[in-house]
């Protein structure tokens, strides 16, 4: 079902990406594609939530894919909501938004590969004495080692390759990269 709404939603990309982590895949899941059709998006998200087994108080998104996602969880599960964002390359909390010490977090994010921005976040998390109790999101794309829940929608694993072994570099495609993070 969830992997019928990305196709649906045109969110699931097929061609040559070069990814935040360097490396290369053809295949790529844009979620804001699927973000922009709000009755699927709290369709595929309320799978999320009906798996969460942990007691918390919030939800965090990181800017910017994983402030929608994390509304919506948050709205399902009639949790608080905030987001972090960088500010000098850097996972910051801004607009007002604080964690109190002791305070249980859940990290929403639209799709986890490296994990990177989900342990920047964590990290600020706890640089406030809040307690981060699982991570969330709508695909795991299972290249992370986070040591805690990971709540998804859909595991999802797509080949990757460095440049160098990378058969569409090979055939002379050049990558494109569909992302928000700069290297």
């Amino acid at each position: 079902m969830i992997m019928e709404q990305l196709e649906k939603t045109q969110a699931l990309l097929k061609g040559h990406f070069l990814l935040s982590s360097g490396k290369h895949s053809e295949k790529y899941i844009q979620c804001a594609k699927l973000l922009q059709h709000p009755e699927i998006a709290e369709k595929v998200i309320k799978t999320v939530a009906e798996k969460i087994n942990v007691e918390f108080d919030t939800v965090i998104g990181p800017a910017m894919g994983g402030i929608i996602p994390a509304y919506i969880l948050a709205k399902l599960l009639n949790k608080r909501f905030i987001f972090s964002e960088r500010s000098d390359n850097q996972m910051v909390l801004r607009r007002g938004f604080t964690v109190a010490k002791g305070e249980r977090l859940i990290i929403m994010e639209d799709v986890i590969t490296t994990g990177k921005s989900s342990l920047e976040v964590k990290s600020l998390i706890e640089s406030y004495g809040g307690e981060l109790k699982a991570f969330a999101c709508i695909a795991n794309r299972c290249m992370a080692q986070l040591n805690l829940p990971v709540f998804e929608a859909i595991q999802i694993e797509f080949e990757t390759w460095d440049a160098q072994n990378c058969p569409l570099c090979k055939h002379g495609d050049k990558p494109v990269k569909p992302g928000s993070r700069s290297f």
